[in-house]
Formats: structure tokens, sequence, C-alpha cells
């Protein structure tokens, strides 16, 4: 059987609605309020009565679905809404020299490190294989740190750009769905359930005369 849907109720809803009416129903038996369901009226007949009047049990918790309809809507055109890019993350020039330095000292540092020890190798007290030798490990000095700060950069860039791992909006999410949750239980199922069943009490037999 179709239930009928309250205005305020969204399609998307309906079965979160069944399931809060299956599990209230599958739990009767430990709530004092709802003794006689699975005798006076079966679950079955509990469920499709709910059903039938979603309508009036979902309008008692209308204040509450409101916000929690309203804080999911905010949290989806926060999710789908395209990250613009800040005016720093473009890349520029230091972009371009952070890879290029350490490109051109390690190859520098190659040059003069390969030419200083030749130069050393051949004339052993020529003060130019030093010197070579010396600028070659400088520039792989800077080689190695310009390596360094590339790698920071682009770490801080992919932790710039990756989605935001705080938890906020779907806190605010999930209690807005469990506040409407338990006001639709206590204030909607569960009192539809106990005046069904109590307007099906035969009451005590009457007294023998």
């Amino acid at each position: 059987m179709h239930m009928n849907v309250a205005p305020h109720l969204l399609t998307e809803d309906r079965a979160e609605y069944e399931r809060l009416l299956d599990d209230a129903l599958r739990t009767a038996s430990e709530r004092p309020e709802l003794a006689g369901a699975g005798t006076r009226l079966t679950a079955a007949q509990l469920r499709v009565m709910a059903l039938n009047a979603t309508a009036l049990i979902t309008a008692a918790a209308a204040s509450e679905y409101e916000h929690f309809t309203k804080v999911r809507e905010e949290h989806r055109a926060a999710s789908n809404r395209p990250r613009t890019p800040n005016p720093d993350e473009s890349p520029g020039a230091v972009a371009v020299l952070t890879v290029l330095v350490p490109v051109l000292a390690g190859t520098a540092a190659a040059i003069f490190l390969l030419v200083g020890a030749a130069v050393h190798l051949f004339a052993p007290d020529a003060a130019l294989g030093a010197t070579l030798l010396t600028a070659g490990l400088m520039f792989g000095a800077l080689a190695a740190a310009g390596l360094l700060c590339a790698g920071a950069g682009l770490l801080l860039t992919a932790l710039r750009n990756s989605p935001a791992e705080s938890g906020a909006p779907d806190d605010e999410l999930t209690r807005a769905r469990a506040d409407w949750r338990e006001a639709l239980l206590e204030r909607g199922v569960i009192p539809f359930l106990q005046a069904a069943l109590t307007a099906t009490d035969p009451g005590p037999p009457p007294p023998h005369v």
C-alpha cells in the first residue's frame, strides 16, 4: 500500500519514515504505552494505519523536518560548489623558479665538479681545480636546497587543494537528522500507535449481576 505523503515530506525521505515506523513496531513490546500491540492489533495492521496517516504523523515534527531539509540542502550546495582558486595559487615566476633552480643548479654542479676533478687530476697544484670543485659543491648544495623547497611547495599545494577534512557540516547534518527522527518518533509515531491501540481497547468486562 502506498502511504500518503505529507506536503512537507520529500520523496527521498519516505523510506526513512518507513524505517522509523518499522523500528517502533519491532520494539513495541519494550514500551508500556504500546501494550496490546500484536494482540488487539497486529504489527501489520498498525503499520498500514500509520502509513495511511503519514500526513498527520509527520506534521508533529514539521519544524525539525524543515530544519533538517534546510541543513541538508546547504550541505549539498556546499559540496557541489566549484572551488575558486586563489590568485596566489596560479603558476607564476616563483613556481617556475622553484622548478628550474634545482635543475640548473644540479647541472652546473655536475659540470663544475667534472671539470674541477679533471683539472685537479692533470694539474694538482693549479688553483683553478680547487675553485671549480668548490663551486661545484656550492651549486650541489643549492640544487639540494631547491629540491627541498620544491617538495615542500608541492606538499603545500596538495594540502591546499585537497577537500576540507572538517567534520562540522556533516556533524550539523547528522544532528539535524537525529533531531527530526527523535521528534517524529516521540511526538508522531508513538502517540499515533498508542491512540490506535487505545481506540481498540475493549475495556474491562462488565461485572456479573
